[in-house]
């Protein structure tokens, strides 16, 4: 017997106190007469009237519990399902004597979500500030630059021939610079909202491959790495934007170039066929990535501590764009990492 229930509460109760009433009578009439009542009227009174008690007393309980008490937590149960399944559903209907249970569930479920939806505030604001911070650094090093050479140019530099053309070069490599961190947010932003469509075709993701691998191949021999795509049987055939599909591909390649092995290194690109999937991994033998750090490499301008000591180079914005463009296709994109061995990159396509 659940003795929260109103029924059951109210029935404990109105029994408790009858057989209060029942002993007090009794003890009384004992007290008065000095012996045991053993007139039959008295039964008869003692019974009625504890059995009209018991009536009122289970009556009075009933209505307050289910007035004053009950009521409110139907409300409570009602404002919490509607605030948590919207105006346009109506909460289901719950029997008296489930609702305390029912509302203690809710109250909990509720309690961890908020608790969920607190803890992913915390993250989302850590992040926003993370992003500021990184934004600032990555456009304040190209106008600083331009600031200086301009200043210089207006002291005088104009006039010397010897640098003016340099530092007007300077500049408009930093002005380009700042171009392209701005069209890749904007890409970014596109792909986000859905702006972007993709234009899907069926092309040979192994032959865009060795298109992307000639495209960096006089970047990978400055640094002395060798970038080699195994040679399938076959076409290996798949349906994506070919253009976007590439933008991965260079994004992915080139970093394995700048934060792979300098000198003897090796980046390997390797296709696998998954029933209904192409899992395409690039793998690189350079420095790694720490396991905190995985988890926030396709973050905007997010570049680990171990990435900035090897290079300053690169936006941070190339793993942001890639992951972007492979969820616009419905897709994955993978990384794992050990510190000192390498990282491999996969992604994977729908089969042409």
């Amino acid at each position: 017997m659940k003795f929260h229930e109103p029924r059951n509460l109210a029935f404990l109760n109105a029994l408790i106190i009858t057989g209060v009433y029942i002993f007090l009578f009794f003890i009384s009439d004992v007290l008065l007469f000095n012996q045991v009542p053993g007139n039959f009227l008295f039964y008869i009174i003692l019974i009625t009237s504890a059995f009209l008690l018991f009536i009122l007393v289970n009556f009075i309980f009933r209505y307050t519990l289910d007035r004053f008490i009950y009521s409110k937590i139907r409300l409570i149960y009602k404002s919490i399902h509607t605030f948590k399944l919207g105006k346009k559903e109506k909460p289901p209907v719950i029997p008296d004597h489930d609702i305390i249970d029912n509302v203690q569930h809710v109250v909990d479920d509720w309690e961890r979500e908020k608790q969920n939806e607190i803890e992913q505030l915390r993250q989302l604001e850590q992040y926003r500030r993370d992003f500021i911070g990184n934004v600032s650094h990555e456009l304040k090093t190209p106008l600083f630059n331009i600031q200086g050479y301009v200043s210089t140019l207006i002291d005088g530099g104009i006039d010397d021939p010897s640098i003016n053309r340099e530092y007007l070069k300077r500049s408009e490599k930093s002005v380009e610079r700042l171009i392209r961190i701005i069209e890749d947010l904007d890409e970014i932003s596109q792909l986000e909202s859905g702006q972007i469509k993709l234009n899907i075709q069926r092309f040979d993701i192994a032959a865009l491959t060795h298109e992307v691998v000639e495209m960096l191949e006089i970047k990978a021999l400055k640094r002395d790495i060798r970038i080699t795509v195994n040679e399938p049987d076959r076409h290996v055939m798949v349906e994506g934007d070919k253009e976007k599909i590439r933008l991965v591909l260079t994004n992915i390649i080139d970093n394995s170039i700048r934060y792979g092995r300098k000198s003897k290194g090796h980046t390997k690109v390797t296709f696998f066929d998954m029933d209904e999937n192409i899992l395409t991994e690039i793998t690189d033998d350079g420095i790694g990535i720490d396991s905190p750090d995985l988890v926030r490499v396709f973050e905007r301008f997010y570049r680990t501590d171990r990435g900035r000591a090897v290079t300053r180079k690169g936006k941070g914005l190339g793993l942001a764009i890639a992951k972007h463009i492979m969820e616009a296709h419905q897709q994955t994109i993978q990384v794992r990492s050990t510190i000192g061995v390498g990282t491999t990159f996969g992604f994977t396509l729908k089969k042409g």
